[in-house]
């Protein structure tokens, strides 16, 4: 049996809304992390900054974790796009080290 879900004004699934809207941003703050760590190590294209960036955000957030590090920033997003930008350095480099 599953969760019951709660209808919004319109009629329309709050949790289904709920999800899109953490995908968006989960994807914006991807996109927004790949951007910045291609400032860093380079790297360029909407693609390539959307893949670094959500890859990196899995990398930053298990690697930060697993070491117990703590951002000392209070801001949640900006948090969050520091630990994904971190991943995603880790992930550009390994890339190109790849690549090369």
């Amino acid at each position: 049996m599953g969760i019951p879900e709660r209808q919004n004004d319109e009629g329309g699934s709050v949790m289904r809304e709920d999800t899109i809207r953490h995908v968006v941003v989960f994807l914006v703050i991807g996109a927004i992390a790949g951007w910045l760590a291609s400032w860093i190590v380079g790297g360029s294209g909407l693609l390539g900054y959307l893949l670094s960036g959500v890859l990196g955000a899995f990398v930053g957030g298990y690697l930060l974790t697993a070491l117990k590090i703590s951002l000392p920033i209070k801001n949640t997003w900006l948090s969050q796009i520091g630990t994904a930008t971190i991943g995603a350095i880790i992930v550009v480099i390994i890339a190109k080290l790849i690549i090369s």
